[in-house]
């Protein structure tokens, strides 16, 4: 399959509602007023995936300025969207609003897409709230198991991956620090509304005067190994 990879508009709307119903539940998935709003608020930070034969949208990535701040503190996936934190023209930190992906390879396209930008910009981390779907099932297995200590833990017979899928999952994609566990995070009934903040390391990014002068065809060939550093 050819994948085409870009900057998001609102001409992308049909699509990309598409993929959000397919991939969240009712009350979960975004209107197409809000994701509207992502992509006029930040077109830079809007990208998205498409079938080069279908046009259909295959992953969808959201983004804003953040200060890592208010991770610190108790927080809510709305609250953490909507960003009325003091965040400054000065932050270096992004926050994932939504990752949506129906195609694995997709989802390496878009940051294999964004990672030379984010060098560009001057981005050094990301973070992201991820949920922990199989806390409720840990838990009904072991009546009160600590939040914490489940998202701590490690599979039995792959000890460098975590226990519950989801961070896992975003293990395998750099999202390997744990900044907070955040309760009422987001509705999400297989993780008991609980969410963990998550933060990636852009790699490369510490010479970032260098970058900002670099052009971009000197970045984008950089693609590739920026991926392979952060996974």
């Amino acid at each position: 399959m050819i994948i085409h990879v870009r900057y998001l508009g609102e001409r992308d709307l049909p699509v990309l509602l598409e993929l959000e119903r397919a991939k969240w539940e009712p009350g979960q998935a975004a209107d197409g007023e809000s994701l509207a709003r992502r992509i006029r608020d930040y077109p830079e930070l809007s990208i998205g995936a498409f079938c080069g034969t279908s046009g259909r949208a295959l992953a969808s990535l959201f983004m804003r300025p953040v200060n890592p701040a208010v991770f610190s503190a108790p927080t809510r996936w709305a609250q953490a969207a909507l960003g009325h934190e003091e965040c400054g023209s000065d932050t270096h930190s992004l926050f994932g609003i939504s990752l949506s992906s129906s195609h694995a390879e997709a989802v390496e396209e878009i940051f294999r897409f964004f990672y030379p930008r984010a060098l560009k910009a001057g981005w050094r981390d990301i973070f992201l709230g991820s949920p922990i779907p199989g806390f409720r099932r840990a838990r009904l297995a072991e009546p009160g198991l600590p939040v914490w200590r489940y998202v701590h833990g490690r599979k039995r017979f792959h000890p460098s991956l975590p226990r519950d899928p989801q961070l896992a999952y975003y293990h395998a994609k750099g999202f390997r620090e744990i900044v907070s566990i955040q309760q009422d995070y987001f509705p999400h009934p297989a993780s008991l509304d609980y969410g963990v903040i998550l933060r990636c390391a852009i790699p490369l990014s510490r010479p970032r005067r260098l970058w900002r002068i670099t052009p971009m065809r000197v970045l984008e060939p950089l693609s590739r190994l920026v991926l392979t550093l952060a996974g």
